[in-house]
Parts: C-alpha cells; structure tokens; sequence
C-alpha cells in the first residue's frame, strides 16, 4: 500500500464508487502517443488539465455564442457556455455514478474547434472548404493537430470520442459522452431564451404556455426539471423520459422560429458570410501573408486547410481586425516636420 500512487488510489476509488458501466480511468483506450502515467492524476484529470490550460479554451472568452457583438457584460460567450454545459454534465454525471472527469474534460474540448461569429461563422466556413467545415471535427483536430505548436494534446480516445459525437451522427461510445451531447443542448436552449429576453428579442410568455407548464417558466426551473427527468429515467443509455422529451424538442422548435432565424436577433449575421469567404480566399492566394504555423500547415496540407484552421481559430475582434487590416483603407500618419 505504502508505494500506491495517488492516481492509483483515486483510480481504486472509481472501481468502488462508480457503476460498472461506467468509464473507468484505468481502462481507457489509450492515447495516440504513450506516455508515463502521472503519480496523482488520472488519464482524464489530466485531459481536463490539458484542455483547461491550452490557448484554443481562452479563445472562446471573445467568440459569440448567438449575438454578434452584444452591448452588455451578461450575454453568454462560448466559453461561458462551455462552463455551463460542464455544469450540467458533471451534476448528471455524478447523480448517475458516472465518471465526472471524462465529462467534465469532454465537455470544456467540445467547442474548441467553433469559429468566430458563431454559427454564422460555421455555416461561411462549410460553403467555402471543399467536403465542408463542422466544428465538432475541427474540435477534434484542435486537439489532435493544432494545439502545443503542432503536437496537439494527445488525449485520450474516450475524450476525443466525447468531443466529436457531441453534436449529431453517431452517439458516443461512453455513457460520460451521451451525457456532455444532452447537457449541451439543455445548456443552449435555456441560456438562448436568457439571452434573448435581455436583447428584448423575446419575452418568457412567448414561451408557449403548455411548455412553461410541463418544463417551468425560468431558466433554472427549466434546467432542474430535464437534469432530473435525465437522472431518473438513464439506465443503459442517457435521455428523459418521453413527455420532457417530447416537450424539450417543442421548446427547440420554438427556439429556433423566434429567436435563431429572428431577422431582428441575426441581422448582423448577413455580414459574417462576406467577411469569412473574403478573409479566406486573400490568405488562399497570398499563403505567404499566414503566421508561420500556418505555413507549415499549407506546404504539408494545402492552402485551403491552413487557411480553415486560421479562420476558425480567430475571436470575433480578431477577426475584424485581420479583415479591417487586410482591406479598410488606412488614414494616412503625416508626421511632424
């Protein structure tokens, strides 16, 4: 016992605590390069750490989540949203003796890979690259190919697998990851409509009355009411149960009719489109005007790739700049004789 590691114990107290289908630290996969386990952390703390620490996660302080540019210190960001979907996974999580780590490290990388602007910005970058542009996949190359000058994060296959399922297609391999896919629609959904009534796009008694009465009429009523239909209704896989279900996908049609296509809420984002196809096809034909990182991203994958990962990783205000400096007329400086 005297020469058990931290880790080693903390991996014993998963073994005791969690239910057997969860993701046990001890069994992950793997990570694509090996390395020497740490003595305190386990594979998925330290994932966490990873992604806590990289400069893709501070990004996300300065890009939009659903308005452009909002006047304001209370509107959500993508990062404060990512905060809120790492949550609502972890209570989920932890309620369901699931592995809290691998939700916690899937649930601070899934938007990483997200551009400026939003989804505004997602939908430019998708028109413009041939076979398309998905965050969810550009958060997996963040960490896989982008991050730590190049060498990426080398995490763990549970979380990278977390990180790209989190949206569509097929759902994740672990129960810690179908959990991070609901907690970040729970997440969006309830901090849109926060967000709307404070841009006076929406009012909460717009919120059909049926769905107020079965969900709750605020925010914090709403998110209690489907974490605990998740927490009671889980079992061999995540979801709630049917009549939360069914009223949660009316509270998204709702969402999107009044607030995502509201021409008031997105009548910035006509702009975005411009920008981006602009912005990205200079730095196609002048690859030499990209920081180095990028360069060598263009000579080993071309110019359309490298350009794709610049944009992409640009914050809203940074993005304008590049734009404002690559094609705004500049005022002359007259110096002083």
């Amino acid at each position: 016992m005297a020469d058990t590691t931290i880790r080693e114990r903390t991996e014993g107290q998963e073994r005791q605590l969690l239910q057997p289908r969860a993701a046990f630290s001890a069994d992950s996969r793997g990570r694509e390069r090996e390395e020497d386990p740490c003595a305190y952390r386990t594979a998925y703390q330290r994932d966490r750490d990873r992604i806590l620490h990289c400069k893709a996660f501070r990004r996300l302080k300065h890009k939009t989540q659903v308005f452009l540019s909002p006047e304001g210190d209370h509107y959500r960001t993508r990062l404060t949203h990512t905060l809120e979907v790492s949550q609502i996974a972890r209570t989920i999580a932890r309620a369901l003796q699931l592995n809290e780590d691998l939700t916690e490290a899937v649930s601070l990388g899934h938007d990483l890979g997200h551009t400026p602007f939003g989804h505004a910005g997602e939908r430019a970058l998708n028109e413009m690259m041939e076979g398309g542009f998905r965050h969810y996949e550009q958060s997996v190359r963040v960490v896989e190919r982008l991050e730590n000058d190049g060498r990426g994060l080398n995490l763990t296959w549970e979380v990278r697998d977390g990180i790209l399922r989190h949206t569509c297609g097929e759902p994740s391999a672990t129960l810690e990851g179908r959990i991070v896919r609901l907690a970040d629609r729970v997440a969006y959904i309830n901090h849109d409509i926060d967000d709307a009534i404070r841009a006076g796009v929406l009012r909460e008694e717009d919120v059909p009355a049926d769905i107020r009465a079965a969900l709750g009429d605020r925010r914090t009523t709403r998110i209690d009411t489907l974490v605990t239909s998740i927490v009671e209704n889980s079992g061999e896989d995540i979801g709630m149960d049917a009549p939360a279900a069914a009223m949660f996908e009316r509270l998204h049609a709702f969402m999107f009719e009044a607030v995502y296509r509201n021409p008031v809420a997105k009548s910035e984002e006509s702009k975005v489109d411009g920008l981006i196809r602009r912005m990205f096809e200079y730095f196609v034909g002048h690859p030499e005007r990209l920081p180095e990182e990028y360069r060598g991203i263009c000579e080993s994958e071309g110019a359309p790739r490298a350009v794709c990962d610049y944009i992409a990783g640009m914050t809203d205000n940074y993005a304008l700049e590049v734009y404002h400096e690559l094609f705004i007329p500049q005022q002359w400086q007259v110096k002083a004789l």
